[in-house]
């Protein structure tokens, strides 16, 4: 089936094999700038012209895993960790509430001193601010502790699976198994989380099918939302002479993924952001939706280093918040104004 027809077939409705999605992903020239306009169209469709801004509080950059990627992995040693307190992060997610925040996203490493109980608190806490979703992002835990936490008022929680080529994701991640990795998936899933996944573009020996398969199981899995950026390369790990991932492909395959998922949230991540501002910004115009800002103090930003970044000019929660709102509405965006709970979840209801 040539590009054309297979967009419009996806577009209303189809489901492409591995082959067909991995056709689209190598496409170049017209036919891409034709991918492209498509999961724009689907995007204004089935999620209107609005943007989500999430804001994410990185509380601690103690991790137990060994991610070969990542700059927090446990073995280096370079890094000065931190932890901020339960009440810091509820006071972080006060002001960034008054500063007109819907979504609070907890995100930490591998960190067990953080028990079931403290991150209990934590959600309280913020839940008793006002109508906020909060989002965790804290890694392979006990059923118990998942359970125990929606129990608490937790609405969404984010575990990437990174790829689901098992040989790679198990190289990747010697601490892990795709197979745990998977079951926690399907767990949160269970327990009425609106669920979140993504993988990486560009790990070394990833292929062009592997992206393919990688989307089919965000499909397979029903997401509530995908993060999907590119490698980038850390000094403080086993891959640090490793280039890093394409911009343009990480671009192919939210464009992708908006064309299959279709209702699914899909931000434009803060690592094609980092790679290239202007991709970042062309994510809005393929399939992205969402955008996530940071919350926690400066002291803390500059020590939250999965991947080498530049912070710019320190500024207030609410100050980052307003300009943000000024860069989307530049584009010709809204500024989306209530929590936004995936429509997968509101059909669910």
């Amino acid at each position: 089936m040539e590009i054309y027809q297979l967009v419009r077939n996806i577009s209303q409705g189809y489901l492409p094999n591995v082959e067909e999605v991995e056709l689209l992903l190598r496409a170049e020239g017209q036919e891409l700038s034709y991918i492209f306009e498509a999961a724009d169209k689907i995007n204004t469709q089935y999620n209107g012209n609005q943007v989500h801004i999430r804001g994410i509080i990185e509380f601690s950059n103690y991790c137990r895993a060994r991610c070969a990627y990542c700059g927090l992995n446990a073995e280096n040693k370079e890094l000065a960790r931190y932890r901020m307190e339960p009440d810091e992060i509820i006071q972080t997610a006060k002001e960034a509430i008054d500063a007109g925040y819907k979504t609070i996203v907890l995100q930490s490493g591998e960190d067990l001193w953080y028990t079931k109980e403290k991150i209990s608190y934590i959600i309280k806490g913020i839940k008793a601010l006002g109508d906020v979703a909060v989002t965790l992002s804290v890694g392979e835990r006990d059923y118990e502790d998942y359970r125990q936490w929606k129990e608490d008022g937790a609405d969404r929680f984010l575990l990437k699976h990174e790829t689901i080529n098992r040989k790679l994701y198990e190289k990747l991640h010697p601490h892990s198994t795709l197979r745990n990795r998977i079951l926690c998936l399907k767990q949160l899933k269970q327990l009425g989380y609106q669920t979140g996944s993504g993988f990486m573009i560009g790990l070394p020996g990833q292929t062009t099918k592997d992206i393919a398969k990688d989307i089919l199981f965000l499909n397979r899995l029903k997401v509530d939302m995908a993060g999907i950026g590119p490698f980038i390369p850390h000094k403080g790990t086993a891959l640090r002479d490793a280039p890093a991932g394409s911009n343009e492909m990480t671009l192919k395959a939210l464009a992708v993924s908006r064309l299959i998922l279709k209702t699914t949230h899909l931000p434009a991540t803060t690592a094609l952001r980092t790679l290239n501002g202007k991709d970042g910004q062309k994510a809005f115009h393929v399939g992205a939706n969402v955008i996530m800002l940071k919350l926690e103090p400066y002291k803390y930003r500059r020590l939250y280093e999965i991947y080498p970044k530049a912070l710019g000019v320190e500024k207030s929660i609410r100050e980052e918040r307003a300009e943000m709102e000024r860069f989307i509405e530049s584009m010709g965006k809204e500024v989306a104004k209530g929590r936004g709970d995936s429509i997968r979840f509101i059909e669910r209801l």
